[in-house]
């Protein structure tokens, strides 16, 4: 018995811990504690018996997201993660153990399962919580931060009791000794199946139902203490094990899918102000000033941002006026699209931030910059890359990183400010706490690009995707966010053309974007003091408070960006203090309340 029991409570364990995120393996458990005390128990196959019923009450019961969502959701992952963790022939020879390395492409429904190389087997699963976060990222954060405590658990429980019940009475009615006993399993599942058809929550259920739910409870003890041929109730279970965590397995997924959708998804209320400020643009656009004097001054302090949202733009410069100690020699160009070029328009004509001015140019205007266009915008990329603190630490235990890197806008830059030398760059998923005047004056010693660097993560690890190129192995990879660039250098080392070089020569491969930019800024890196930029408040919520008031900007890299109802609540404060909660479209389209 205390065999049994134990094996009871080890499907209990193996199952909760394997999707923790789905009650229903938490009720499941129920089930199985209470009637398989005298069976012997054996852990089911992945290809257990399961009759054709059950096959059926899977495709009825299924949720509603089409398979061939998730058929991609899950067969691409399998099919393009074979590379990422491939370990180099001569080092296999020489028996070197190579922590396996990940890199992420930038987000999309289906690389959301592919962070772990490796298909795990149900075994490794319980190791540790921390398998969640390499195959499903920050959603796995976002679900501990937001879980909520089970509710209707009386109901939930009675459902648990009629499934034991139902499992038990074909059996029990088999046998002529015990019809008084069959009878009043019969007629107490009949009760419980007429409260539940008429109750859905604790609320609905009658007074009396603790005085039901003893009866069935005692009842079920009475068939538990027969002796009993266990094969139909042990079929059972093996049917319940399968239909359970194949639907858990499929909640997961889903909701996985369903977070990543909602991060990658414009919120209404977003919407609503680009579109209230497109329509007000062509309904008084009689004050559009054009002040080209500025926008082409070489000798004033030029911002570049690439944006398509106008409440993330407007943060960035008004952060950064803010905290200017001079803001007459400040100069903002913000770079959007034709969907947003007018909401964007409208929005910095109506607002004035200090003495600083706002140019916005439409980078999908061939009319205006000619071949210094592209078909649509593109902004910064970001990578989720996974990697080991150390040698010896297991996969399970890999800390993410989410790296930034320029997109193809970037690499216009020279031909859209021809009479500019010097830029400096910032992604509109950044706050400024500091004035940023110093670093007009710095000197980066004829490198091309100032920015923050990440020792963490280096290009020897990175190796599955630089390949045959040649490249500084224990080099540090670096970040957008924040970076300066002087436009002089650029041009003269011709930085563009090596780079749509790289990018036709790798366009096929995966990762090809971070190849191609790591490649063509290599040994062309000034590494900015860490004090500048504090990454990571878009999925990190480690973050040390102090670090986070002393960074003179705050990168929100990853996918919690501060806009989305997904946001780390904590980092959300610094980004909204910057917000004018009093605008009127701010206010009419609810954004941020």
């Amino acid at each position: 018995m205390n065999q049994i029991s134990d094996a009871a409570h080890s499907y209990m364990l193996f199952y909760r811990k394997q999707n923790n995120s789905s009650m229903l393996i938490y009720h499941f458990s129920f089930y199985l504690v209470s009637f398989v005390g005298h069976m012997p128990l054996q852990r089911p196959s992945p290809s257990g018996d399961r009759s054709s019923h059950i096959d059926n009450l899977v495709r009825k019961l299924g949720p509603t997201l089409p398979k061939d969502v998730l058929k991609g959701f899950v067969n691409e992952a399998k099919n393009e993660t074979g590379s990422i963790n491939a370990t180099p022939k001569t080092q296999q020879k020489k028996g070197i153990p190579i922590p396996p390395q990940v890199v992420m492409q930038p987000f999309t429904s289906k690389n959301i399962s592919r962070i772990n190389g490796k298909a795990k087997m149900k075994s490794d699963v319980d190791e540790s919580e921390g398998f969640c976060d390499l195959k499903y990222g920050s959603y796995c954060i976002w679900r501990e931060e937001n879980r909520e405590e089970m509710h209707d658990s009386m109901v939930k429980k009675l459902k648990d009791q009629l499934f034991v019940a139902r499992a038990y009475f074909p059996s029990i009615v088999k046998i002529p000794a015990q019809s008084k006993l069959s009878g009043e399993l019969k007629q107490n599942i009949q009760e419980v199946e007429r409260v539940l058809s008429e109750s859905t929550t604790d609320a609905d259920l009658p007074p009396e139902i603790q005085k039901k739910s003893r009866r069935m409870e005692a009842v079920i003890a009475r068939a538990k203490s027969v002796s009993l041929d266990c094969n139909n109730i042990d079929k059972k279970l093996r049917q319940i094990f399968d239909l359970t965590e194949d639907e858990a397995n499929f909640h997961m997924k889903q909701s996985a899918f369903l977070y990543q959708l909602a991060v990658q998804t414009m919120p209404k209320s977003l919407h609503c102000l680009s579109m209230r400020l497109t329509v007000e643009y062509f309904r008084d656009h009689l004050f559009d000033k054009e002040l080209s004097e500025k926008y082409s001054d070489p000798t004033l302090q030029h911002y570049v941002i690439f944006s398509n949202n106008v409440i993330a733009s407007s943060v960035v410069i008004n952060s950064t006026v803010v905290h200017a100690i001079d803001t007459v020699n400040q100069v903002f160009h913000v770079l959007t699209d034709w969907q947003n070029y007018y909401a964007m328009k409208h929005w910095f004509l109506r607002n004035t931030f200090r003495d600083a001015v706002v140019q916005v140019l439409n980078i999908e205007d061939p009319d205006s910059y000619g071949k210094a266009t592209l078909s649509h915008l593109t902004l910064p990329v970001e990578f989720r890359v996974s990697f080991p603190s150390n040698d010896s630490a297991p996969a399970i235990n890999n800390r993410t990183q989410y790296v930034s890197i320029f997109s193809h806008s970037h690499y216009l830059l020279p031909e859209i400010f021809k009479n500019l030398e010097k830029v400096v760059v910032l992604d509109d998923d950044v706050v400024v706490q500091q004035d940023l005047s110093a670093l007009w004056s710095l000197n980066m010693g004829g490198k091309v690009t100032g920015a923050i660097e990440i020792c963490s993560v280096k290009m020897d690890q990175l190796r599955s995707y630089l390949g045959d190129h040649s490249f500084q192995k224990h080099s540090c990879s670096w970040m957008s966010g924040l970076n300066v660039i002087d436009l002089a250098r650029w041009r003269d080392l011709d930085i563009s053309e090596t780079y749509w070089k790289l990018v036709k020569e790798v366009s096929m491969k995966e990762g090809s974007a971070l190849l191609a930019t790591l490649l063509t800024f290599q040994d062309q890196i000034y590494a900015l003091d860490r004090v500048w930029v504090l990454s990571g408040l878009g999925h990190d919520y480690g973050l040390d408070i102090e670090g986070i008031k002393k960074a003179a900007v705050l990168h929100y890299n990853g996918n919690m960006k501060p806009w989305l109802d997904l946001g780390i609540p904590k980092y959300k404060e610094y980004w909204k203090k910057f917000l004018n909660h009093e605008d009127q479209y701010l206010s009419e389209c609810n954004v941020n309340r």
